[in-house]
């Protein structure tokens, strides 16, 4: 599938991955929603620098954990573009917890992870699969971690919250096709915020990996758009990692 005059909505669009890959599809000829909860100026920093370059694109505001906002988006986006052709579910939040501190990992945490990082990603995979079935054509690219495979990251229910993504992007590849394909891009560590003030610990860990390097956003970003163009794959979860668990 080419991206060219495609309507994509990129969940957390204004930063990090998300950011990136507004640009990237934008510069694969995409039109842009981007999607922000809490970061409005970053998003519409990122849909500025789009049109400003020739692209188009428009920052929309809606908390995907709250299903009806996600239906709003949804009818905005149909609304201005008529259709909605691609969705890079990316919005994802954490909390830092030691992984072997259990009391710590109180149930709002837990809530608050699966409402955002898994419930909210099969709610904008819902709500804009009746407009890429009409279409007869859709993708979806759902992104996952390498916490959900090795089950150590910033938290004990982040990791789980992940593993359940890749779960869901099996599921919904097999409820949704044929006429959309899901797939999940899952990163390693990946320069972005969230590593803010850990930047010690990043530089240390780059020279025992493979690749000897840190994955950037702009990587990701590139094999997400990949798996959104390749017509002959569903139901993948593949790892861009530089080798960090081979």
């Amino acid at each position: 599938m080419e991206l060219k005059n495609k309507v994509a909505l990129v969940t957390g669009g204004g930063t990090g991955i998300g950011r990136a890959t507004s640009f990237e599809l934008a510069k694969r000829g995409a039109t842009v929603i981007v999607n922000y909860s809490s970061s409005r100026s970053d998003a519409d920093e990122a849909a500025q620098w789009i049109n400003s370059y020739g692209g188009r694109a428009i920052a929309i505001q809606a908390d995907v954990s709250k299903d009806e906002q996600v239906r709003s988006m949804i009818q905005t986006v149909v609304q201005h573009f008529g259709t909605v052709d691609l969705l890079v579910n990316n919005a994802s939040i954490t909390k830092h917890i030691p992984m072997d501190d259990l009391e710590a990992a109180a149930e709002e945490v837990w809530d608050e992870l699966f409402d955002v990082n898994v419930k909210g990603m099969f709610y904008c995979a819902r709500a804009v699969a009746p407009f890429m079935k009409k279409k007869l054509n859709g993708a979806i690219v759902n992104i996952g971690s390498i916490a959900g495979q090795t089950g150590l990251g910033s938290s004990l229910p982040y990791a789980v919250s992940k593993a359940a993504v890749h779960g869901l992007t099996k599921s919904l590849a097999r409820a949704l096709a044929p006429d959309i394909r899901v797939n999940c891009i899952v990163p390693g560590a990946v320069a972005t915020r969230w590593w803010a003030g850990r930047e010690q610990e990043m530089s240390r860990l780059a020279p025992h990996l493979p690749l000897q390097r840190i994955s950037t956003p702009k990587d990701i970003a590139a094999m997400i758009c990949t798996a959104l163009e390749q017509e002959a794959m569903t139901g993948q979860v593949i790892t861009v990692d530089s080798g960090q668990t081979m």
